[in-house]
């Protein structure tokens, strides 16, 4: 076997203690369980649990969309709060039941889990981070349809830890009452161009996010045609309305886990 020069060696064994540094990251799975273990110790005890999807978003937007924005959102929470981290995104949720998706075009890549699976999916993921010393465990979700299941479930197990120091919080203030649609309203569009559905806010966001997920040549009022899985009109979509939307999304989950920790 060929043998390294000595100067080598000595220069890599050097750089070493250099690379051991913990990284610079919020997410769970990026750190080693020492390190976990270390920021816990350290007062790292809120951990958010974001929920996503993996569902049509009509001919312009990509399946994984929710995953990519409630990534960007999570993070920034996160640090905002400088003592949480972010546990691996779930993007198996409900999004309907699996027989919609046969024969059905527009639904072709859609991944759904029936809401009593998602939810004892929460439910061990919450109760693993709990046993392994997190306090705070909060539930954000990207989608309408996943906000019921988490609830329920930090309801459930808050009632069960009634004398324990872990507690889940459901912040549906991230999702539900961050005032976007509202401000776009504002700004002088429709309710019905801004939309419900892979609109302008879902375009918007991903924009900001990652346009490169955008297929900008698709991009068409309502989707363009029937059944093209679209409500609403992304083609007045934009980076800037995009950057407003995060940061919207932010600030809400933030004022409500501030209310909810309550340390």
């Amino acid at each position: 076997m060929k043998m390294l020069p000595l100067p080598f060696v000595a220069a890599f064994i050097m750089a070493a203690p250099a690379s051991a540094q913990t990284p610079n990251t919020v997410f769970l799975d990026e750190l080693t369980w020492m390190e976990v273990a270390d920021k816990i110790d350290a007062g790292t005890t809120t951990i958010i649990v974001a929920t996503a999807g993996t569902e049509q978003n009509g001919p312009h937007m990509v399946l994984g969309k929710h995953k990519f924005i409630v990534t960007e959102t999570a993070e920034r929470i996160a640090r905002a709060l400088g003592n949480a981290l972010v546990a691996p995104i779930v993007t198996y949720v409900p999004e309907g039941s699996v027989e919609q998706t046969e024969g059905n075009r527009q639904r072709a890549g859609t991944i759904t889990l029936p809401n009593e699976h998602y939810m004892k999916l929460l439910e061990y993921t919450a109760r693993s981070l709990a046993a392994g010393g997190f306090t705070d465990v909060v539930f954000i979700g990207d989608s309408g349809g996943n906000q019921r299941g988490m609830e329920t479930v930090a309801a459930m197990l808050n009632e069960e830890w009634s004398d324990r120091e872990s507690r889940v919080h459901f912040v549906g203030d991230y999702y539900s009452a961050n005032g976007f649609r509202e401000w776009l309203v504002e700004q002088g569009h429709t309710p019905e161009d801004v939309g419900s559905h892979a609109g302008m806010v879902d375009t918007s966001q991903l924009l900001y996010v990652n346009a490169d997920h955008i297929r900008t040549e698709e991009l068409a009022p309502f989707g363009g045609f029937d059944g093209a899985g679209v409500r609403g009109d992304p083609t007045q979509a934009s980076v800037a309305y995009g950057r407003v939307g995060i940061q919207m999304k932010v600030d809400g989950a933030l004022r409500q886990i501030t209310e909810l920790v309550g340390r």
